[in-house]
């Protein structure tokens, strides 16, 4: 969940050589304290620099100010360094672990004796403050050395073992401390002297001072396995949260209330959806009834759409042999991400992670001719991805999952066509339920890191100009993602905002131009030759459980009428109004509405209430009156109501409101002009 990342871009200025970024942002009258001060430089080659750096010849620099995403990340990772220090002030014997920025926070990580507690992360907020208010400076230094840096690290046996790896196999965005060809550590100095405050082995950059971290908040605290190994020690992470002002971080731990109040794990169980039991294992989800009825419209109406955008609905089997997935590539590039494999008659079989595979198998199985392209392919694939159990969270992140998951084989000429096909159909379709901000990002691959990809530059040249192409043409915004496309081409993925402006990844379209290769896939084409076929791979919500989770958040729980698991509830008054709305129920049943009758020892009110902590949309009432003037009341969601509502009409604005699919709730405004009177 996180807002676009759009870089914003300032008028450049010149550092002269010899002197400080910070001269040259001073000499432009840039604001150097306050939430839009200018905290770091980014130099020509992209790289962020502090601004005492000075540049051995003159060089022009672009300002970074602390309201922008990356001026964002250094206030945090500054944050986290402030935090760092203090623990080491109250806990002295702590050992200190990794602590980067993330989204809207930071962590750092640490060895101590036992696990903190609530009261210890306020002695740790109180020190901070301290700290902030003290004005300490962060200054950079080299070591000129690995045994320098050895030595002066001793007591540190995780900032060891990082100096000796030098970043090697480490994930850049979350090991700050080590990497860019060269060891560094910097020196929190008290605000008027050169006395050395505390020091943490980093590449940075950093604030100039800890006066410019405006708002901080040390959230929890929970146990973490060092370098996210099992097989290593496990450390304590605190998390916290850093803004340039006091407003913004009130607003967005406003905004952790509200996510709370709708988070899906909660609401799941509130409203009878979904459980984990500990029987079947983490990250593996149960759908009750309720829940298994929200599954089913959703599958059913996403599975008409693909049969209306032209796929052909197929099934494919959970588990394969090995030699599949070495033949689509996947092996060893996600092996760490696939349960272990089972042998079974001489041959290690694995449960799939990707239904990719056997649909290039469906593919295989007969003589293509270019008359029959594009072949679109889909099913509803479930797949399990070993996760692991730190990141498992609810149904957004599981290692067991159904995938709308659909492949294109087209001709090279027909990609842009099918791309643009496929955009448009996966933006309809979140719109059809009621998710209609977006933006894009396109994934493409790290040239720094050839191993992790395979292709020919000119594949991958080709493929990225398309979908790039095909994004612009969509008018949503296109936030590039450099490094982050799967190892067999590049994609575009959609981020939509939710009700409470979170963001969350959605579909993805994917162009393959490998799968086909080591498949052996073809086509005739018309002039007889065999041709290869390019692969275009679209899931478009990512994973049903993961949708669920999503709207579940989106809408509160409060499902709108055409996706609710139970759309409409009879209330009797007395229990001898029960066989009469028992009677109107099972008409709407008739006609393909979900409704049921409350008839247990509750009172009305009572039951009123479990309707609305149910989030039902239609509540309909029946007393004496209704009774025999053949009519009944509604009470909506909202609490409003409308009462003596003869029943063809009753039934006949209920069906209108569901058909209409509308993913707003009905209300008595509503139901006025529905039923005309």
């Amino acid at each position: 969940m996180s807002a676009p990342r759009t870089p914003v871009v300032a008028d450049p200025v010149v550092v002269a050589a010899g002197t400080t970024a910070a001269d040259a942002v001073a000499a432009a009258g840039l604001p150097t304290t306050g939430p839009k001060a200018v905290v770091v430089v980014r130099d020509p080659q992209g790289q962020l620099r502090d601004l005492d750096w000075k540049p051995a010849e003159e060089t022009a620099v672009e300002p970074v100010g602390l309201d922008t995403p990356d001026g964002l990340d250094v206030l945090r990772h500054s944050t986290a360094h402030v935090l760092a220090q203090a623990v080491q002030d109250v806990f002295p014997e702590a050992k200190l672990g990794i602590g980067p920025p993330i989204e809207n926070g930071f962590y750092y990580d640490f060895q101590v004796g036992k696990p903190f507690q609530p009261e210890d992360l306020a002695k740790l907020e109180k020190r901070m403050q301290e700290i902030v208010k003290s004005g300490q400076r962060f200054r950079r230094r080299r070591f000129s050395s690995l045994d320098e840096a050895r030595a002066e690290l001793a007591a540190e046996p995780f900032k060891l073992e990082l100096i000796e790896v030098k970043g090697e196999g480490l994930d850049s965005s979350e090991v700050m401390e080590v990497g860019g060809g060269e060891l560094t550590i910097y020196d929190n100095l008290a605000a008027n002297e050169e006395k050395v405050c505390w020091s943490d082995l980093c590449r940075g950059p950093h604030l100039p001072n800890t006066r410019l971290i405006g708002a901080f908040k040390l959230m929890r605290s929970a146990a973490a396995y060092w370098r996210g190994s099992e097989k290593n020690p496990q450390l304590q992470r605190v998390y916290g949260t850093a803004w340039p002002t006091r407003d913004e971080l009130k607003a967005y731990l406003k905004l952790l209330e509200e996510a709370a109040r709708r988070d899906h794990r909660k609401l799941g169980a509130d409203l009878d959806l979904f459980s984990f039991p500990d029987e079947i294992g983490s990250g593996l989800a149960v759908f009750h009834p309720k829940g298994g009825v929200l599954k089913r419209v959703m599958e059913d109406y996403v599975r008409t759409r693909h049969i209306e955008e032209g796929f052909q609905y197929v099934g494919t089997p959970h588990i394969s042999k090995e030699g599949l997935f070495h033949t689509s590539g996947h092996l060893p590039y996600y092996k760490d991400t696939m349960f272990p494999p089972m042998e079974m008659e001489g041959s290690d079989y694995y449960l799939k992670a990707m239904n990719c595979p056997m649909h290039n198998l469906i593919y295989r199985s007969r003589g293509r001719s270019y008359r029959q392209l594009p072949i679109r392919l889909f099913e509803f694939g479930s797949v399990y991805r070993y996760e692991k159990s730190g990141v498992i969270h609810g149904l957004t992140r599981v290692r067991g999952f159904t995938q709308d998951d659909s492949h294109s084989y087209c001709t090279q000429e027909q990609a842009p066509a099918e791309i643009k096909h496929l955009l448009g159909f996966v933006l309809s379709l979140l719109r059809d339920f009621g998710i209609d901000d977006f933006y894009l990002e396109l994934s493409t691959r790290d040239d720094s890191r050839p191993d992790k990809f395979v292709g020919t530059d000119a594949d991958w040249a080709n493929a990225t100009a398309v979908l790039e192409q095909c994004a612009l043409e969509t008018g949503l915004d296109l936030v590039p993602d450099p490094g982050g496309a799967a190892f067999y081409g590049p994609k575009i993925s959609v981020q939509a905002k939710d009700a409470i402006g979170r963001t969350w990844q959605m579909s993805t379209i994917q162009y393959d131009f490998n799968q086909p290769k080591g498949f052996g896939l073809e086509y005739q084409a018309a002039d007889g030759t065999r041709q290869q076929p390019v692969m275009i791979h679209c899931a478009k919500f990512g994973s049903i459980e993961r949708f669920i989770g999503v709207l579940t958040e989106h809408y509160a729980g409060a499902f709108p009428a055409w996706l609710a698991p139970v759309q409409v509830v009879g209330i009797p008054i007395r229990d001898d109004h029960g066989d009469y709305l028992e009677d109107f129920a099972a008409t709407l049943r008739r006609q393909g509405i979900r409704a049921e009758v409350d008839l247990g020892d509750d009172r009305m009110q009572k039951k009123i209430r479990n309707a609305q902590q149910q989030k039902i949309p239609f509540m309909v009432i029946a007393g004496d009156d209704d009774v025999a003037a053949g009519t009944v009341s509604f009470r909506y969601r909202d609490g409003s109501q409308r009462n003596g509502v003869p029943l063809d009409e009753a039934v006949a604005h209920i069906r209108e409101v569901v058909e209409s699919r509308t993913n707003s709730g009905p209300t008595a405004a509503v139901a006025e002009e529905a039923v005309g009177s």
